[in-house]
């Protein structure tokens, strides 16, 4: 016989059903978004690189349409581009000198010498403005003397470069080094002036030392105008570096052009205009994204 405590009715339930309410309704998962939005959210979000990217390739387009025009025509204006390749000439010089190990060996050794110059010029040339900015005394000991050589062009280093450096190769490498130099040094003098006070001062209160100083705030503030001279130099590294293997290198893009001018080859020299602007602008981009890399809350 069962104990009636033990026995439950299923109307004794029922209330207790009740008062917990009606159960809350499942959300049938979001179905995965299909191909055409994923690319329309794409397109929202980089629409401004996009539109850039457009408005380039036509100018490009309409450079090489006007430069067909003129040389095909031979137009006279003021200019003269009877003498002056067309593309279609280019692009055959260009065909057939990528397979040619010389030219290759010309833009290696360029972007050799860029690269060591240009190194050689950021290492010493961003230290030692930070340290410029930061000192008074080496400020005053060393700036006039930068100020003295910086009009300097670098093609006026040429002869003094080839009686300072034993070897063709190490003076055009030094005239580099030149050209980038006093633009790197001198945007960094100018970031390290444009450092907040109240920031250095801030820093201090809170118990900061030199170093600290240093790396937390001049360093961050002053990084801009760093890559900004770096962007620069490696511009006037390439202008240096050019006329420096047309009047004393043997080998190069600088010496490919000019020997192209001596021996009348006309399209080669404008391949070779074309190869220093492609790698110009290659390096340039380069320290772009480093900077990107470097600074990412500029971007945003």
């Amino acid at each position: 016989m069962s104990s009636p405590a033990l026995v439950r009715h299923p109307e004794d339930s029922m209330p207790a059903i009740a008062e917990a309410g009606p159960l809350p309704a499942v959300t049938p998962p979001a179905p995965p978004a299909s191909f055409g939005t994923l690319a329309l959210r794409w397109y929202r979000l980089n629409r401004a690189g996009l539109r850039a990217t457009a408005i380039g390739v036509i100018s490009l387009l309409a450079f090489l349409l006007v430069w067909h025009l003129l040389t095909t025509y031979r137009v006279v204006f003021f200019v003269r581009f009877t003498n002056v390749p067309s593309p279609l000439a280019v692009y055959a010089s260009f065909t057939k000198a990528i397979h040619d190990p010389k030219f290759l060996m010309h833009i290696l050794l360029s972007c050799r010498r860029i690269f060591i110059g240009f190194s050689l010029a950021a290492i010493i040339g961003v230290p030692l403005g930070l340290i410029m900015g930061r000192f008074k005394l080496v400020h005053e000991v060393i700036f006039p003397v930068a100020e003295v050589l910086r009009p300097i062009p670098a093609i006026a280093w040429v002869p003094m470069a080839i009686m300072l450096w034993p070897t063709n190769e190490q003076s055009i490498v030094f005239i580099t080094f030149l050209g980038s130099f006093f633009p790197i040094l001198v945007n960094t003098l100018h970031g390290m002036s444009l450092v907040d006070p109240v920031l250095v001062r801030a820093a201090q209160c809170l118990g900061a030392r030199e170093r600290s100083i240093f790396r937390e705030v001049y360093f961050p503030a002053s990084l801009p105008h760093i890559f900004t001279g770096l962007t620069v130099g490696m511009g006037v590294a390439w202008v240096s570096l050019i006329a420096a293997e047309m009047i004393s290198g043997q080998y190069g893009i600088g010496y490919f052009t000019w020997e192209a001018y001596s021996l009348v080859q006309y399209a080669d020299i404008a391949l070779g205009m074309i190869a220093i602007g492609v790698l110009g602008l290659g390096s340039s981009l380069l320290i772009r994204g480093a900077g990107q890399l470097v600074m990412p809350w500029r971007s945003t």
